[in-house]
């Protein structure tokens, strides 16, 4: 069944004599068609000499062009050498032919004609190229290959670039390619004599498709974009082209490769180079030192061009000039470079299609994408119609009148209209793109700096040249943009002396700076966010300067976005993780989602948008995620040496603040490594090991894991000592062990850590049984008075080795944190709780009649105002707060979330719950020595 070509639109005639000649010859053209083919003709040349050359083929082509399209492309691998040169000419008349009616027609839409078209394009590149391969196989120049390797060429590899890459490709548009081989595919002895085959091969190839004949040609062929192309043969061996992108690429080579794929040849070898290219293109943090990059290059095109000054359609580039195609694509591939390493999802080829993602992921309104891409299809809908009038290498509008005309006739229109149109499209791009490349900037000109208060210190300003971040020219270029505005938004801080000396200890502490004041330009709100954090705690902006990636999860998108569930988090690390081949590279990648994460909380809380409890349940979960995606990893790569984990695996007990969920930024993990070997003695694997020792090795894997610092840090400190038997004991525990130890041979203060202890990572059968023996043990009876005597000396010691460093210690000493912990855990223990927190042990101290109600509340709205301060002063610094040494912007932010009204009335709030928590503590934990089982 035929599919005849549907019409909605036609080309006007510019010459009606013209038009009228080649409906003359075509006598048996279908009434419908004649419209279209009298304006196709009459307008365009070029076109008309195709409508002539292919008017027999063209009968059948009309009823069906999907089909005449499809029958073309499938007759193009069966072409005999000898007829190589002329078939492959007629291919693309016709090929061209059809799209032009089709585009013209209205029948397919840009997108249909520039996938034909590049379609096309990389069949003939393959056709070409595998013809001069099996010639040079047939010779015995490539050694050690035969005729079954024609279908891969040998390992030569072509990269289509540019609009060809991207499925773009105009009519008369030349070829970006790059020619790579496989030189794995070769004994090393050979290399010189396999390179100087595909060389001559690539010629060749580059020759059947561009020299021009009585047949015409196919495409012109431009290899230029392959690496160092004045100094490297025209077919790069692959190794020496990932070498040359690690050391010497340059942006503009990151922006071609967005667009890059294999076309023809070894397909499979040139998608494996793209995917070890990776890392080059696409950066791991947010890139925003892209947009000066690509914004020089509109410069230098713009220079080299000429295209400066007024804006006038007539003699206009399409591409290249101020609102053309080359700006929308800069404006979209430049957000992709800023933040497809971190979103793969932005890693498209196609401009429209690029331009939608950045808009779903936030990076623009989607009316900005819709604008830009209407834009963009107009843009290219024109370039088409410039090209079809002679089949010229041109994207330039006409200048003269007749020429003008053509075009307008082509997009049925008048002139006038057509020059309304494209003028205003043009002058819409360069306003967008001005916008973003060069936006306009308020405030202090960008040499003058704001007037500062009378007490800043000038020599702290001064030396800021001497920074490393500010050594490179780049980077103090960009920081003296920045500059005004940090000094202006500083000195409105409410201590701006102190802000000044923590920023200066941020800035002293950055290693580079062009990519973070780059970040800062392209993003102000981040500059008000630095400035919260250098006015309230000057060791928490020192931290930024060592982690100042950080910042890249702050332009997400989602940031400020309430907490997601911990199957959100989990599913988020583990597509960073599995988007890592090398064990290091994925736990480098752990850490740094980790300190994305630990920020946002840090930041959250900063700024008020959550409270302290709820910041400490944020960190413990956060921390109970990363175990979980972490512990995988491990095992994965522990069992490539020595088998997979015998019996059920093992499972990650978190205890303390981890298994309350209830961690500062600071806190360490408490853990203890439970395994069921069941009836394995032994795992299986390349070097298998008694089942004892695998899990104990396994174990120092995973904590060297999680501590061992790395080029993004640590994760965490982790704190074993609460497991069986202490450090005297092994680093990971049988179930079996686990149970009989406790239940026959713990201490009463290793049951008090069971009340708070929680599975964190583990399979689900493990996790339950491990969950079991924790509840059955806080299920047995337990003596009231021996309890109580163990635990009053277990408080006695801990206020003998930890004394409270000052009155905002709340954790340490008699009647603060650790003592109302303590009266929590011993209520769950001798009420045979197993709900973990300190509300519940509370409860069911109230429920087992150990202590009375009013005195739970006044501990419970004790320890409540003493975890808001410890949260608080723990993102301050990891070292208890003292008054005197205290900034004001941090005695602010430990009185705002503590609800205070100054340091005062905090000082006499604190003094007063001490005492009243200390004095409860004390009558609830006298015991009159005897036995009698309560």
């Amino acid at each position: 069944m035929t599919t005849a070509l549907q019409m909605t639109r036609s080309p006007r005639p510019f010459d009606d004599a013209l038009a009228q000649e080649t409906l003359d010859q075509l006598p048996w053209l279908k009434p419908e068609y004649r419209a279209l083919i009298a304006g196709t003709a009459g307008s365009s040349p070029y076109l008309k000499s195709l409508i002539q050359h292919e008017r027999d083929w063209l009968a059948d082509a009309l009823d069906n062009p999907s089909a005449a399209l499809a029958q073309v492309l499938d007759d193009m691998p069966n072409i005999e050498d000898a007829q190589l040169r002329m078939e492959l000419r007629r291919a693309k008349r016709r090929i061209a032919l059809l799209t032009a009616l089709c585009d013209l027609s209205g029948h397919w839409t840009l997108e249909q004609v520039t996938t034909a078209l590049s379609d096309f394009a990389a069949l003939s590149v393959d056709v070409a190229l595998k013809s001069e391969v099996a010639k040079l196989i047939a010779r015995g120049k490539l050694p050690g290959q035969s005729e079954a390797d024609i279908a891969s060429a040998a390992g030569l590899s072509v990269l289509a670039m540019g609009k060809m890459g991207a499925h773009e490709l105009n009519y008369s548009s030349d070829i970006d390619l790059i020619c790579l081989f496989d030189e794995t595919r070769y004994d090393p002895n050979d290399f010189y004599e396999v390179r100087q085959a595909l060389v001559r091969a690539t010629r060749n190839m580059c020759g059947i498709l561009s020299d021009k004949t009585a047949d015409g040609y196919v495409f012109r062929t431009d290899l230029r974009l392959r690496p160092d192309p004045a100094v490297t043969p025209v077919c790069v061996a692959m190794e020496a082209a990932e070498r040359y992108y690690e050391s010497l690429g340059r942006t503009w080579e990151r922006a071609a490769y967005i667009k890059a794929r294999a076309c023809a040849g070894d397909i499979a070898a040139g998608e494996t180079f793209l995917k070890g290219l990776r890392p080059f293109v696409w950066r791991r943090h947010l890139d925003f030192a892209a947009i000066q990059d690509a914004h020089d290059m509109r410069l230098r095109i713009r220079a080299n061009k000429g295209t400066y000054g007024d804006l006038s359609v007539p003699g206009h580039d399409m591409k290249l000039g101020q609102g053309g195609i080359r700006e929308i694509e800069f404006f979209t591939q430049t957000r992709q470079l800023i933040a497809g390493g971190r979103d793969p999802e932005l890693r498209c080829r196609e401009t429209v299609k690029g331009l939608e993602r950045l808009a779903q992921k936030g990076w623009f309104a989607a009316e900005v994408a819709e604008e830009l891409s209407d834009h963009y299809r107009m843009h290219r809908t024109v370039e088409h119609r410039i090209q079809m009038v002679h089949d010229a290498q041109t994207h330039r509008m006409p200048k003269s009148e007749d020429g003008l005309a053509r075009i307008a006739c082509l997009m049925d229109l008048d002139t006038q209209e057509l020059l309304d149109d494209v003028g205003q499209r043009l002058h819409a791009v360069r306003t967008l793109a001005d916008r973003f490349f060069a936006p306009g900037t308020g405030g202090p000109a960008k040499d003058e700096d704001p007037e500062l208060p009378p007490d800043l210190d000038d020599d702290v300003i001064r030396r800021w040249r001497t920074y490393p971040a500010l050594r490179s020219e780049r980077g103090a270029q960009i920081f003296d943009r920045l500059r005004p505005e940090l000094l202006a938004r500083l000195s409105k801080t409410a201590q701006p002396t102190e802000a000044l000396l923590a920023l200066d200890g941020f800035l002293a502490g950055l290693p580079a700076g062009v990519q973070l004041f780059a970040l800062f330009e392209a993003n102000p709100q981040l500059i008000d966010l630095l400035m919260d954090i250098v006015g309230t705690s000057q060791e928490l902006a020192e931290f930024l300067s060592r982690n100042s990636s950080v910042f890249d999860a702050v332009i997400g998108g989602a940031f400020f976005a309430p907490w997601p569930t911990a199957a959100t988090l989990l599913g988020e690390l583990n597509a960073r993780l599995v988007a890592e081949d090398d064990y290091e590279a994925k736990l480098d990648a752990a850490r740094s989602w980790c300190k994305e994460w630990t920020f946002r909380i840090g930041v959250h809380h900063l700024r008020g948008l959550i409270s302290g409890k709820q910041a400490g349940q944020q960190y413990a979960e956060l921390a109970s995620v990363v175990i979980d995606g972490v512990t995988p990893v491990v095992v994965d790569q522990f069992a490539s040496k020595h088998g997979p984990p015998p019996g059920r695996g093992l499972a990650v007990l978190g205890m303390g603040s981890l298994g309350a969920r209830q961690m500062t930024a600071k806190s360490d993990l408490d853990l203890i490594v439970i395994y069921d070997p069941q009836s394995h003695e032994s795992s299986d694997g390349k070097r298998p090991l008694p089942s004892r020792a695998y899990y104990a090795r396994l174990t120092q894997a995973l904590i060297t894991a999680l501590t061992a610092p790395m080029a993004r840090g640590r994760l965490y400190e982790v704190d074993m000592r609460l497991r069986p038997s202490g450090t005297q004991g092994p680093v990971a525990t049988s179930l079996g062990a686990f149970d009989n130890y406790q239940r026959n041979e713990a201490w009463m203060w290793e049951h008090l850590a069971l009340t708070r202890a929680r599975v964190v990572s583990a399979t689900p059968g493990l996790a339950n049984d491990v969950e079991v023996i924790r509840a059955d043990v806080l299920k047995t009876d337990t003596n009231r008075q021996t309890a109580l005597r163990e635990v009053s000396e277990m408080r006695a010691r801990l206020s003998a080795s930890k004394q409270p460093k000052g009155l905002l210690d709340v954790k340490n000493g008699a009647g603060r944190m650790v003592d109302v912990e303590l009266l929590a855990q011993t209520g769950a223990l001798l009420a045979g709780e197993p709900e973990r927190g300190i509300d519940a042990g509370l409860n069911a101290a109230v429920a087992c009649g150990w202590l009375a109600k009013d005195q739970v509340d006044q501990l419970r709205a004790s320890y409540d105002l003493f975890v808001e301060i410890q949260m608080a002063a723990r993102l301050l610094s990891d070292q208890p707060l003292g008054r005197e040494a205290m900034g004001e912007g941090a005695a602010r932010f430990i009185c705002r979330v503590a609800g205070m009204g100054d340091m005062d009335e905090l000082v006499n709030t604190l003094t007063a719950r001490y005492a009243t928590c200390a004095e409860i503590a004390e009558a609830a934990l006298k015991f009159e020595g005897t036995n009698d089982q309560e």
